[in-house]
Protein backbone atom coordinates (compact mmCIF):
# COMPACT_ATOMS: atom_id res chain seq x y z
CA UNK A 1 0.00 0.00 0.00
CA UNK A 2 2.85 2.49 0.67
CA UNK A 3 4.45 1.52 -2.06
CA UNK A 4 1.49 2.62 -4.43
CA UNK A 5 1.27 5.81 -2.97
CA UNK A 6 4.79 6.71 -2.58
CA UNK A 7 4.97 5.82 -7.05
CA UNK A 8 1.36 8.00 -7.16
CA UNK A 9 2.81 10.82 -4.97
CA UNK A 10 6.13 10.17 -7.37
CA UNK A 11 4.02 10.70 -10.50
CA UNK A 12 2.35 14.03 -9.00
CA UNK A 13 5.47 15.81 -8.13
CA UNK A 14 6.39 14.70 -11.97
CA UNK A 15 3.68 16.09 -13.16
CA UNK A 16 4.00 19.58 -11.14
CA UNK A 17 7.26 19.57 -12.36
CA UNK A 18 6.46 19.15 -15.79
CA UNK A 19 3.58 21.73 -15.43
CA UNK A 20 6.28 24.07 -14.31
CA UNK A 21 8.66 23.35 -16.61
CA UNK A 22 6.54 23.36 -19.93
CA UNK A 23 4.96 27.05 -18.43
CA UNK A 24 5.28 29.34 -21.02
CA UNK A 25 8.14 31.84 -20.29
CA UNK A 26 5.71 34.83 -20.69
CA UNK A 27 4.04 33.40 -17.49
CA UNK A 28 7.80 33.52 -15.46
CA UNK A 29 8.14 36.76 -16.63
CA UNK A 30 4.96 38.24 -15.61
CA UNK A 31 5.56 36.05 -11.85
CA UNK A 32 8.67 38.22 -11.56
CA UNK A 33 7.04 41.35 -12.83
CA UNK A 34 4.83 41.04 -9.83
CA UNK A 35 7.16 40.41 -7.36
CA UNK A 36 9.50 43.06 -8.30
CA UNK A 37 6.50 45.60 -8.47
CA UNK A 38 5.84 44.25 -4.33
CA UNK A 39 9.13 45.66 -3.38
CA UNK A 40 9.35 48.38 -5.35
CA UNK A 41 5.90 49.12 -3.07
CA UNK A 42 8.06 48.04 0.12
CA UNK A 43 10.36 50.81 -0.84
CA UNK A 44 8.87 53.84 -1.98
CA UNK A 45 6.92 56.20 -0.61
CA UNK A 46 9.60 57.92 1.97
CA UNK A 47 8.02 61.19 2.93
CA UNK A 48 11.42 62.98 4.02
CA UNK A 49 14.95 62.42 4.22
CA UNK A 50 15.88 60.83 7.82
CA UNK A 51 19.15 62.26 9.25
CA UNK A 52 21.31 59.07 9.40
CA UNK A 53 24.85 59.64 9.59
CA UNK A 54 25.93 55.81 8.80
CA UNK A 55 29.35 56.63 9.72
CA UNK A 56 28.73 57.56 12.81
CA UNK A 57 26.43 54.74 13.18
CA UNK A 58 28.93 52.54 12.36
CA UNK A 59 31.77 54.26 15.08
CA UNK A 60 28.45 53.82 17.54
CA UNK A 61 27.69 49.95 17.13
CA UNK A 62 31.64 49.94 17.60
CA UNK A 63 31.69 51.68 20.44
CA UNK A 64 28.67 49.58 22.23
CA UNK A 65 30.52 46.32 21.08
CA UNK A 66 33.96 47.19 22.88
CA UNK A 67 32.27 48.92 26.27
CA UNK A 68 30.65 45.34 25.81
CA UNK A 69 27.40 47.43 27.78
CA UNK A 70 24.07 44.83 27.57
CA UNK A 71 26.08 41.61 27.40
CA UNK A 72 22.72 39.94 26.72
CA UNK A 73 20.93 40.12 23.62
CA UNK A 74 16.93 40.36 25.42
CA UNK A 75 18.74 43.65 27.50
CA UNK A 76 19.70 45.47 24.33
CA UNK A 77 17.82 48.10 22.74
CA UNK A 78 17.87 48.86 18.62
CA UNK A 79 21.06 50.40 18.29
CA UNK A 80 19.18 52.60 14.95
CA UNK A 81 15.48 52.87 16.02
CA UNK A 82 15.12 54.85 12.87
CA UNK A 83 16.29 52.75 10.43
CA UNK A 84 13.05 50.41 12.03
CA UNK A 85 10.78 53.18 11.18
CA UNK A 86 11.85 53.94 6.95
CA UNK A 87 10.40 52.00 4.00
CA UNK A 88 12.60 48.60 3.85
CA UNK A 89 12.91 45.08 2.79
CA UNK A 90 14.56 42.03 4.33
CA UNK A 91 15.99 39.67 1.97
CA UNK A 92 18.01 36.26 2.35
CA UNK A 93 21.65 36.79 1.21
CA UNK A 94 23.84 33.05 1.44
CA UNK A 95 27.28 33.23 2.14
CA UNK A 96 30.34 30.83 2.66
CA UNK A 97 30.40 30.32 6.16
CA UNK A 98 32.65 32.88 8.26
CA UNK A 99 32.84 34.74 4.87
CA UNK A 100 31.80 37.75 3.14
CA UNK A 101 31.78 35.75 -0.08
CA UNK A 102 28.00 35.37 -1.58
CA UNK A 103 26.99 31.88 -2.41
CA UNK A 104 26.20 31.65 -6.52
CA UNK A 105 22.45 30.79 -5.70
CA UNK A 106 22.08 33.85 -4.21
CA UNK A 107 22.80 36.54 -7.55
CA UNK A 108 18.84 35.97 -8.78
CA UNK A 109 17.94 37.26 -5.33
CA UNK A 110 20.52 40.24 -5.91
CA UNK A 111 19.35 40.12 -9.42
CA UNK A 112 15.73 41.16 -8.47
CA UNK A 113 17.29 43.79 -6.08
CA UNK A 114 18.69 45.49 -8.52
CA UNK A 115 15.94 45.38 -11.03
CA UNK A 116 13.92 46.78 -7.92
CA UNK A 117 16.07 49.41 -7.29
CA UNK A 118 16.05 50.39 -11.15
CA UNK A 119 11.82 50.58 -11.60
CA UNK A 120 11.50 54.30 -12.36
CA UNK A 121 9.45 54.59 -9.34
CA UNK A 122 12.84 54.05 -7.38
CA UNK A 123 15.18 55.70 -9.68
CA UNK A 124 15.87 59.04 -7.59
CA UNK A 125 15.86 57.16 -3.83
CA UNK A 126 19.31 56.44 -2.32
CA UNK A 127 19.57 53.09 -0.11
CA UNK A 128 21.26 51.94 2.56
CA UNK A 129 22.54 48.23 2.83
CA UNK A 130 22.41 46.94 6.20
CA UNK A 131 23.82 43.54 7.07
CA UNK A 132 22.84 41.58 10.46
CA UNK A 133 24.10 38.25 12.25
CA UNK A 134 22.61 36.11 14.50
CA UNK A 135 24.27 36.27 17.98
CA UNK A 136 26.83 32.92 17.80
CA UNK A 137 29.89 33.79 17.98
CA UNK A 138 31.76 37.16 19.50
CA UNK A 139 29.77 40.41 18.99
CA UNK A 140 33.05 42.19 17.84
CA UNK A 141 33.72 39.51 15.28
CA UNK A 142 30.00 39.68 14.19
CA UNK A 143 30.48 42.96 13.82
CA UNK A 144 32.90 42.99 11.17
CA UNK A 145 31.61 40.18 9.31
CA UNK A 146 28.50 41.92 8.66
CA UNK A 147 29.85 44.69 7.36
CA UNK A 148 32.08 42.73 5.05
CA UNK A 149 29.03 41.15 4.15
CA UNK A 150 27.00 44.09 3.40
CA UNK A 151 30.00 46.23 1.32
CA UNK A 152 29.86 42.40 -0.60
CA UNK A 153 26.08 42.85 -1.47
CA UNK A 154 26.78 46.64 -2.18
CA UNK A 155 29.66 45.90 -4.73
CA UNK A 156 28.23 43.37 -6.63
CA UNK A 157 25.26 45.41 -6.98
CA UNK A 158 27.29 48.13 -8.18
CA UNK A 159 29.87 46.24 -10.22
CA UNK A 160 27.41 43.38 -11.52
CA UNK A 161 23.81 45.03 -11.83
CA UNK A 162 25.50 48.41 -12.46
CA UNK A 163 23.82 50.36 -9.97
CA UNK A 164 25.23 53.58 -9.58
CA UNK A 165 26.99 53.98 -6.37
CA UNK A 166 25.98 57.21 -5.13
CA UNK A 167 22.86 55.48 -4.52
CA UNK A 168 23.69 52.58 -2.37
CA UNK A 169 25.76 53.19 1.01
CA UNK A 170 26.22 49.70 3.70
CA UNK A 171 26.55 49.38 6.87
CA UNK A 172 27.11 45.92 9.18
CA UNK A 173 25.41 45.97 12.39
CA UNK A 174 26.10 42.36 13.76
CA UNK A 175 24.23 41.29 16.36
CA UNK A 176 23.32 44.79 17.89
CA UNK A 177 19.66 44.79 16.47
CA UNK A 178 18.39 41.32 16.20
CA UNK A 179 14.82 40.17 14.64
CA UNK A 180 14.29 37.73 17.37
CA UNK A 181 16.26 39.09 20.63
CA UNK A 182 14.51 36.38 22.53
CA UNK A 183 16.29 33.74 20.38
CA UNK A 184 19.64 35.26 19.74
CA UNK A 185 20.86 32.21 17.72
CA UNK A 186 17.48 31.50 15.58
CA UNK A 187 19.06 31.74 11.74
CA UNK A 188 16.16 34.30 11.19
CA UNK A 189 18.28 37.13 12.86
CA UNK A 190 20.78 36.45 9.67
CA UNK A 191 19.31 38.78 7.56
CA UNK A 192 20.15 42.01 5.02
CA UNK A 193 17.78 44.88 4.57
CA UNK A 194 17.55 47.47 2.34
CA UNK A 195 16.41 50.68 3.29
CA UNK A 196 15.50 53.39 1.55
CA UNK A 197 16.91 56.40 3.27
CA UNK A 198 17.10 59.52 0.53
CA UNK A 199 15.61 60.76 -2.16
CA UNK A 200 16.76 63.68 -5.02
CA UNK A 201 19.21 63.69 -7.28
Amino acid sequence: MRSGMSGRRGIGLLIVALIVFMAPASSVRAQADIATENWVNQLAGLEASPDIDVAALRQQAMERVKSKVDRLPLERPPIAVQLLELPQLAVEIQFDQDSPIIRPESYRTLGRIADTLSHPTLLLYKFLIVGHTDATGKREYNLTVSQRRADSIRNVLVTTFKISPKRLQAIGLGEEQLLDAAHPNAAINQRAQVVTVGSGP
